[in-house]
C-alpha cells in the first residue's frame, strides 16, 4: 500500500499537465474501468492458458515511445481452471526472459488477485495485477521501457476499477483472511499480505 501513496504523492507533485492526457476508459460489458494516456487500441486476440488451450482475449492497448500499457481479458468460461493455476502460467508467461521481483496478493475492491513487479532482461520494468473474475483472466501491465517514466506503469495499474460489484471470494474466506493478518490491518488482500506478517 506504501507503493501506492508514493505513487500518488508523485502524480499530485507532476502538475496538472501530466494529468489532463489521461481519461477513465469504461468497459461495462467486461465490468471494468481504467485509465489510459490516449484511445486505447482494442482487438480481439488468442490467450494460451495453464492447460495449453487457447481462448479468446479481448486486448485494450496504448503504445507509446517508451512504454506499453494493456489490459488483456482472457475468456475462460467453461475451461474449469483452478485459480491458482490460471495465474501461476500467467506469472510463468509473463516473466519470461525477466524476473520477478515482487509477487504480492492484490485487492480491487472485493476482487482478489496478485500484483508483480518485473524487470526485463532489455531493462524495461512493468507492473502487473492479474485477477480471475467471472470467468475471465484479467491481466493489467504498465510496462516501460529503459528511460520512461516509471510512474506511467503505476498510475496504470493502480487505475483498475471493477464494475457492477461481486468478489471472487466467498464470505468465509474473505473473513479468513481477515482473521488471518495481525491485529490493525483493515482489509488484507491476502493472507501473505505483507503487512499481516507478525512482528
Amino acid at each position: 500500500m506504501r507503493l501506492i501513496a508514493l505513487a500518488l504523492a508523485a502524480f499530485a507533485a507532476a502538475g496538472p499537465a501530466a494529468a489532463q492526457n489521461w481519461q477513465e476508459y469504461s468497459y461495462p460489458a467486461y465490468s471494468f474501468t481504467i485509465a489510459f494516456p490516449a484511445a486505447p487500441q482494442v482487438e480481439t486476440a488468442t490467450y494460451q492458458v495453464a492447460d495449453g488451450r487457447a481462448v479468446e482475449a479481448h486486448v485494450y492497448s496504448v503504445r507509446q515511445s517508451d512504454s506499453v500499457l494493456k489490459v488483456t481479458v482472457a475468456e475462460l468460461g467453461n475451461a474449469n481452471l483452478d485459480e491458482q493455476a490460471v495465474i501461476d502460467h500467467a506469472i510463468k508467461m509473463l516473466s519470461e526472459g525477466g524476473e520477478v521481483k515482487i509477487n504480492i496478493p492484490h485487492r480491487v475492491y472485493q476482487v482478489y488477485g496478485r500484483q508483480l513487479s518485473i524487470a526485463g532482461a532489455d531493462g524495461s520494468r512493468s507492473t502487473v495485477a492479474l485477477f480471475d473474475f467471472n470467468g475471465r483472466l484479467y491481466q493489467v501491465e504498465g510496462k516501460v521501457l529503459p528511460g520512461g517514466n516509471p510512474l506511467d506503469m503505476l498510475r496504470f495499474q493502480q487505475s483498475l476499477v471493477f464494475t457492477g460489484g461481486g468478489s471472487n471470494r466467498s464470505a468465509d474466506a474473505i473473513r479468513a483472511i481477515r482473521e488471518g493478518c495481525r491485529a490493525g490491518v483493515a482489509n488484507p488482500a491476502g493472507l501473505d499480505d505483507p503487512r499481516c506478517a507478525r512482528r
